[in-house]
């Protein structure tokens, strides 16, 4: 159990507390203090004094993340295992030495990276918008004659749930409490470990059914790959798919759909503007990332990043939200936004990068929901100061744990309400 010293654990002179409102409420501003004040790799300190090393620079990001070797996402060379409790929160954001796509590096990584990314470039793109905009109306019949909605609740979060339980082949009804496991491992409360096991559970009883009954969904073509995986192994990389699929496209959704609400530039959305759609979503990679500190990298060795001394084994979180926002970067950013400029590190970079099809997924479930959002809605806005809105309380996500609107009441496509 975790003692009230590591509970309390004063922070160290010079090192920066991962905790806190300003990562919710002033992000930008707190990643430039840290710049100025500590360079580009800063010393913090995780709830419980777990120490690690946040990159904010974007050159930084990229010299970690272009050489896996040196810093692979390899948690079994982790130099802090001694000091972490059983019970710490963070654990199953962080990670522990198990046999996954996410937590395994060289080999091992690709022979793994082989076999989801074969499955997931077997998913239709046409026929995965089909099912997002059938879902969408769906959603959107539930709520559309109140002319009152909370689309964090009601849409934003149920929707990539729903169109991952179309890919996966499990049931609609085990969505909501996939979406809760998920949404309280990444808050990092001290309700994440039994979060992570519920969604052990259920991920373990999906595997089991697509053994005993095969479909056309991508479990049963992972569980197909010539290659062989032991359950264990296809249960972990089933949660790597679906934690990430789930909770970065939620949250892309609902910045996007927040910025659109909030900033002038992309006021055509709400006319039809399907460009502006288009900018906005990619605005939010760059300024509002889903993912805004990933964990993580450890060091292979002893080694020096900026002006820092990296010692074998520490942990590397990596901070994709600041790296981002690096002044390097933003110096070279137009009045009109980073229109067409993709070098973001939304999706992670190098050899541990999000795979493509799976960005390719997650772009066509936020797009369309969007879209059918804004077709449904037009005159939607929000009924709340933009002021007031509050981001969920994740050390590593960054999304809105609500978003109230107000809007005409409409018909539902299926019928009146």
């Amino acid at each position: 159990m975790t003692s009230p010293e590591q509970q309390q654990c004063p922070v160290r002179p010079g090192v920066v507390p991962l905790s806190g409102p300003r990562f919710h409420t002033d992000p930008h501003h707190l990643y430039n203090e840290m710049r100025r004040e500590h360079g580009a790799v800063v010393a913090v300190e995780l709830p419980g004094g777990v120490p690690a090393w946040l990159i904010v620079g974007y050159r930084e990001m990229h010299q970690v993340t272009n050489n896996a070797e040196l810093f692979p996402r390899d948690v079994s060379l982790w130099n802090q295992w001694g000091n972490i409790p059983e019970d710490w929160p963070l654990l199953p954001m962080v990670g522990q030495p198990m046999p996954s796509i996410y937590f395994t590096a060289g080999a091992e990584h690709r022979r793994h990276l082989s076999m989801v990314e074969s499955a997931l470039e077997s998913v239709d793109p046409f026929e995965l918008r089909r099912v997002c905009e059938s879902l969408a109306d769906r959603l959107i019949d539930a709520f559309c004659g109140r002319g009152t909605a909370d689309l964090m609740a009601e849409f934003a979060e149920p929707l990539p749930i729903l169109a991952m339980a179309a890919l996966l082949g499990f049931a609609d009804a085990d969505g909501p409490h996939l979406a809760w496991s998920m949404k309280v491992m990444a808050n990092g409360g001290a309700d994440a470990q039994s979060a992570h096991l519920q969604f052990m559970g259920h991920m373990q009883r999906l595997v089991a059914a697509k053994k005993a009954m095969p479909g056309d969904d991508l479990v049963s073509r992972m569980l197909a790959d010539p290659t062989p995986f032991t359950d264990e192994e296809y249960v972990n990389d089933l949660m790597a798919i679906t934690a990430a699929g789930h909770l970065t496209t939620c949250d892309w959704l609902g910045n996007s759909v927040r910025l659109m609400l909030i900033d002038d530039r992309f006021a055509a959305a709400l006319g039809g503007g399907r460009r502006s759609i288009s900018q906005a979503m990619n605005e939010v990679l760059w300024e509002e990332t889903p993912t805004s500190i990933l964990a993580g990298r450890w060091a292979a060795r002893d080694t020096r990043l900026a002006d820092k001394v990296i010692r074998a084994g520490d942990l590397l979180l990596l901070g994709l939200a600041a790296a981002n926002t690096d002044p390097h970067v933003r110096q070279h950013v137009s009045e009109s936004g980073h229109t067409g400029n993709n070098a973001h590190f939304a999706f992670s970079h190098g050899e541990y990068r999000c795979p493509f099809p799976a960005q390719q997924s997650a772009e066509i479930i936020a797009r369309t929901g969007i879209e059918v959002l804004l077709d449904r809605l037009p005159d939607i806005d929000l009924s709340v100061p933009a002021q007031n809105l509050v981001r969920r309380p994740s050390p590593f996500m960054h999304g809105m744990a609500s978003l109230p609107v107000v809007f005409s009441p409409v018909r539902a496509v299926g019928g009146f309400q």
